[in-house]
């Protein structure tokens, strides 16, 4: 299996992180993306964005607030 892909959004406004998390998956195509985020609408808008284009979101958030949302296809 390939090395996970990452995206790092975190400080960016909505809805540039949706924006370029869409982007990142056209590019991947199939696999593994890892996209961090520090803002709950962001998170919720990457989420919705990766399963409108077929991918399967899981998220865990970490202990200093930041959501790792792994998208995987």
């Amino acid at each position: 299996m390939t090395e996970p892909k990452n995206l790092d959004v975190r400080g960016l406004s909505c809805p540039e992180p949706a924006m370029l998390t869409r982007e990142a998956l056209l590019a991947l195509g199939s696999g593994e993306l890892i996209v961090l985020t520090d803002s709950f609408t962001s998170r919720t808008n990457i989420e919705r964005t990766g399963k409108l284009t077929g991918w399967k979101a899981e998220t865990i958030q970490e202990a200093d607030g930041t959501y790792r949302i792994t998208l995987t296809k």
